[in-house]
This record gives C-alpha cells, structure tokens and sequence, in this order.
C-alpha cells in the first residue's frame, strides 16, 4: 500500500507540475497576443497613419528585421540607413523605440515587485510602496535638472537613490525583526519625505521646459522615448533579468520563513539584501527611462500568483511576459484616449491599478502576507 500511496503521490505532483506549466504557456501566449495587438494599434496611429495591414508588414519587414546595419544604428548609435523608406523610418526610428521602452519599463516593475514582495513577505510590498522608486526617481529628477552630463548613469544613480531609500526603510521598520505591516508604514513615510524633496526641486528650476517635462517623467511617461532610452535601459534589463531568474530558489527558501530558512543553512540577511539588490536595479532602469509608473509592480504579481501559484521561477517568468502586455496596452490607451492629447502612461496605470487593488482588499482576509 505504501508503495501505491507513492506512486499515486507521485503522479499528483507531477499532474500539478504540468497544470501549473500549462497555466504559464497561457500566461505568456495571451500577453504575447496582447502585446501584438497593442503593437500594432501604437503603430498604426499618428500623423502618418496606417492600416493593419500596412503595420503588420512594415514591423515583420524581413529587410529591416536581418540588417545587421540597421541594428547596428539602433543600438549602437549612429546614422540611419539611407535606404529606409519614410514609413519605415516612421516605425522603426519613432514609433517601434516607444513599444520596445514599455516592454523594457513593464518586465522591469513587474518582476521587481514580485521580488520585493518575495522577499518581505507582504503582497503589499512594491517598489512604489516602499519608496524605492520615490528615493530612485530624486536622484533621477536631481539628474535631470541639474547635472545632465550624467545621464549616461542614470539607471546607476537610480539604483544609488533607491538603494538608500530601501536601507532608510528597512532601518525603521527594523525591531527584532520586521513585518508586512511596518514595512509598509515605513515605506509610506519615506516615499512622503522623498516625494515633497521632489516636488520641492521645481521652487529651484527657472526653465519651464525643464519644469514641464521633470513634471511629465514624474507622472510615469513614455512620450518622446527613442532608441537612446532602449540603449540606457536594455543592458541592465538583461542583467537584472538574468540574476533574478538565476536566485529563484533562493526566493522559495525566502518564502518559507526566515526560521526555516536559517535552519535551511541561509544566512537570511545577506541574501535578502543581495537578492533586493537585483531588484532595485531593476526598478532604476524602469525609472530612468519613464519616470514613476506606479502600481505595475504591485499588481501584475498578484495576477501572475493568481493563475500559476507562489512558485518563484513561474511567477517571475509570468511577470516577465505579463508586465510588458500591461504596459505597452496601458500606453496604447493613453495615447488614444483623448488623441491627439497623450495621457502619461502613469495616469492609466492608476486608474486600472486602483480599482483592482481595492477589489483585492475586498476578496482577500488575509491581505499583507505571501
């Protein structure tokens, strides 16, 4: 009998394995849908406009898609070919750089909240939360007024700023430990001070121009991003992206509790910092280049563990294929909602992130702890 209630054991995980796999390749096949179908429409629309049919192809267009020298111009800087033509110059010099930027600034917070709220615990948790992005977008904002012969740095000195925030958090919320409430009070009143430093700056700043567009980036923006912004955020995307996806098992050691993961051979602390780390740079390249997008990171986690379940490596993935479908259609309904005035991206976010965020509360007793 033991050896049947193995085997039936046995199978059940495997069954729950392949359900939760086959939930994954849902996850991802329906974002990519999305994420197409926004492409598309972002394309489509503008002074210039197209049909579908005209997006489909210019997009797919093989002669831009295998040219190592138009590549080479994205991303590496440089002249355009001269043998682009206008519409493809329209879509791959203006209008692609802005959807490549979302799907950059959407994996980016999805998969750093997803993080933070892994490694506190607390399905509250996220960058905007904590003030992490706050502490990261003043240094940016600093950056952008003042000193911008560093902008090639920005997602270092982001990440520099949010870093900071993140220490000052947890050092209050810290008393023979922490926990999802005090995390969470803490990162409230850190991002309050970060956020009226920022607001205080503009007293500073003579130039309207600079004025309007650090009010812009502050209200989370994707207008006016180009391929410069896809250079600043692709590599440290790619890095972050790498090590969060390689600490996946140390994330479900997290899960279990800082008791059993000592007693697991983890040195908690440590891990925990390194593995917020990953996160924080992963929310500095997101803010470098869009400012404060808020609430991604707190609510594409929780539709991801929804569907696939806590599992780390699913969940980050799901983030991954989830975050930047929700962002690149979010920014596809800024720029059309009131066209040809274009909302920050920031703005729609908030008002899909809020409402859900509150129906979360309503459905769920035990809010505040994964």
């Amino acid at each position: 009998m033991s050896k049947v209630s193995d085997i039936l054991a046995q199978r059940r995980s495997e069954w729950g394995e392949w359900y939760a796999n086959s939930k994954l390749v849902g996850v991802a096949l329906g974002s990519l849908a999305i994420l197409l179908g926004a492409t598309l429409l972002q394309v489509s629309f503008g002074a210039y406009p197209l049909t579908l049919a005209e997006a489909w192809h210019t997009v797919f267009d093989a002669d831009v898609l295998l040219s190592l020298t138009a590549w080479r111009a994205f991303l590496l800087g440089g002249g355009i070919p001269e043998w682009f033509t206008r519409q493809q110059l329209i879509v791959w010099n203006i209008r692609l750089p802005r959807i490549l930027v979302g799907v950059l600034v959407g994996a980016n917070l999805a998969v750093s909240g997803a993080i933070f709220q892994v490694v506190t615990r607390n399905e509250l948790a996220s960058p905007y939360v904590l003030g992490i992005s706050d502490g990261a977008g003043l240094v940016v904002l600093v950056t952008l007024t003042f000193m911008s012969s560093y902008l090639p740095l920005l997602p270092l000195l982001a990440a520099i700023g949010g870093t900071i925030a993140f220490l000052v958090v947890y050092v209050i919320a810290w008393k023979n430990g922490t926990s999802p409430v005090r995390l969470v009070l803490a990162g409230v009143v850190v991002g309050t001070v970060f956020s009226s430093v920022q607001r205080a700056l503009f007293f500073f700043i003579d130039d309207l121009s600079v004025v309007m567009s650090a009010q812009t980036w502050l209200s989370g923006s994707l207008l006016g991003t180009d391929w410069g912004q896809v250079r600043i955020a692709l590599p440290f995307t790619v890095l972050s992206m790498a090590l969060a996806l390689a600490v996946t098992r140390e994330l479900d050691v997290l899960l279990l509790g800082e008791e059993t993961a000592s007693s697991l051979g983890m040195n908690v602390e440590k891990i925990r910092f390194a593995v917020a780390g990953i996160a924080i740079l992963s929310t500095a390249a997101a803010i470098a280049v869009a400012g404060l997008v808020g609430f991604v990171g707190l609510i594409v986690p929780h539709m991801v563990r929804n569907i696939v379940g806590s599992d780390s490596k699913r969940l980050l993935v799901g983030c991954l294929f989830l975050g930047p479908a929700l962002l690149v259609g979010a920014d596809v309904g800024a720029r059309l909602a009131l066209s040809p005035i274009q909302l920050p991206v920031g703005i729609i976010t908030g008002l899909v992130g809020g409402p859900y965020f509150l129906y979360l509360m309503r459905k769920k007793k035990d809010l505040g702890s994964v």
